[in-house]
Order: C-alpha cells, then structure tokens, then sequence
C-alpha cells in the first residue's frame, strides 16, 4: 500500500502541469472564441484542452489510494474539527477519482455500461462536499489565528492606532467591519499558507459548481478560475511551506 501511495504520488507534479495548460487553454478560447480570424488556433486550442483532460485521467488513476491513505492519517488527528473537515475532504476525494476513474474507463472503451453524464454528474457532488469540506478546514484555521490575534496585546495596539480611537472605544468598534476587515488582512499577510489554501478552493468551487448547475458562471469564469488554482498547486509543489498543514 505504501509503495502504491509513494508511485501514485510522482504524478502530481505532472498533473498540475497539465491542469494548468487545460485551463489555460479553456480561458484563451473563450477570450478567442468571436474572433473569425483565429478559428484554426482556436480548434487547435480545443485540441490540446481535450488531450490534457485526457492525460490527467491517466495520471489520477492511483489517486484514491493516495486519498483513502490521507484519510487515515487525518482520522488520527485530535482536534475534532480538523478531523472531521480534513476526512470528510479526503473520502469525498476518493469517491470523486473512482468515478473519475469510472469514466477513464469508459472513455477508453474498456468499461461500455456506463452512464457518462450520470457518472459525471456524481464526480462533480463528490468533488464539490471535498472543497466544501476543505473551506470549512480553511475558515476554522482562520478563525483560529483571529481569535490569537485578538487576545495579542501587541496587535490589539495596532488595531487601536489603525482605527484611530481610544482603546474603549476600539473595543466597541472591533465587531464592525473595519476591524474585521484589519483583522483579516493581516491574517491572510502574515500567513501566506492560510491565504494560498482559501483562495484555491474557492477558485476551485466555480468548476462543479457550474457543472452541477448550482452557480451558472461561463467558460471564461471556470477556465480563469481553474487556472488561477492550478498555479497555486504548482507553487505550493515547488514551495512545501506555502502548503497548509495537516
């Protein structure tokens, strides 16, 4: 098993290079598509769009292992929140590859029985409960280090001269927005991990959003989106401590 996670692993790096050129490709041919005298870069475009869809399958077909093993690990975790967020995520990534996985299959024509819109349709919910699941994690550590923040006397000064009142009457204003809003701005500053993770996820929400009908955006909002989280993915590979923990 563990030599299977470790194999499966090494594709990552590969898989988010393919993620972003999908996503790269999807966006310019929205941003190409009423334009005539492009029409063969265009097709070309939707060429390599549908040749890297079709290699991250590949890539992703040890993915649940990796996943289920990730849900191990998190299980164990004491917090009960993490625990809860960071399991459920992994779970819901394991169902999300084996019907991925499912429509490789079918894709190939080694599996004919399959529904492709129903199995499609069930990738998108799975995919969708794990961000979901992941946002959860990300607001419980923000909530976390806001709570720190608040109880620090040194930042509580800060806060003070920023809004421009006595510390009583900061006190009083630090539910409202401007502070809430300091507040945040300098948790997503100070912890680039924290703001890297919540902005991919929600950057990543668009996609089965979409998909399922939920929030009806355009090829333009999925593929800049998808794009803009792919290269968090490639920086959080490159940079291990821009990636958030556990």
């Amino acid at each position: 098993m563990e030599f299977l996670v470790k194999f499966t692993n090494q594709s990552q790096g590969r898989d988010r290079v393919f993620r972003t050129t999908q996503y790269a490709c999807a966006l310019s041919v929205y941003l190409l598509r009423n334009q005539s005298n492009r029409e063969a870069l265009v097709a070309k475009l939707k060429g390599l769009e549908s040749n890297m869809s079709a290699g991250r399958k590949l890539f992703r077909l040890g993915n649940t292992l990796h996943s289920i093993d990730a849900a191990k690990r998190t299980v164990q975790i004491a917090d009960p929140v993490l625990c809860l967020s960071l399991t459920a995520g992994n779970l819901g990534r394991a169902l999300y590859y084996i019907c991925d996985n499912l429509l490789w299959l079918r894709n190939v024509g080694l599996l004919r029985d399959v529904d492709k819109e129903r199995w499609s349709l069930h990738a998108s919910r799975c995919y969708l409960f794990s961000l979901i699941m992941s946002l959860v994690r990300d607001s419980y550590a923000i909530g976390q280090l806001m709570v720190q923040r608040v109880r620090d006397g040194e930042f509580k000064r800060k806060m003070d001269a920023h809004l421009g009142e006595s510390p009583e009457v900061a006190e009083a204003v630090v539910p409202q927005l401007d502070a809430l809003l300091f507040l945040l701005l300098h948790i997503f500053k100070s912890h680039p991990a924290v703001t890297l993770d919540t902005l991919k996820n929600i950057c990543d929400l668009f996609i089965p959003l979409d998909k399922l009908g939920i929030y009806q955006s355009n090829a333009g909002v999925v593929g800049f989106c998808g794009l803009v989280s792919s290269l968090i993915g490639i920086m959080t590979l490159v940079q291990p401590n821009l990636k958030l923990k556990p």
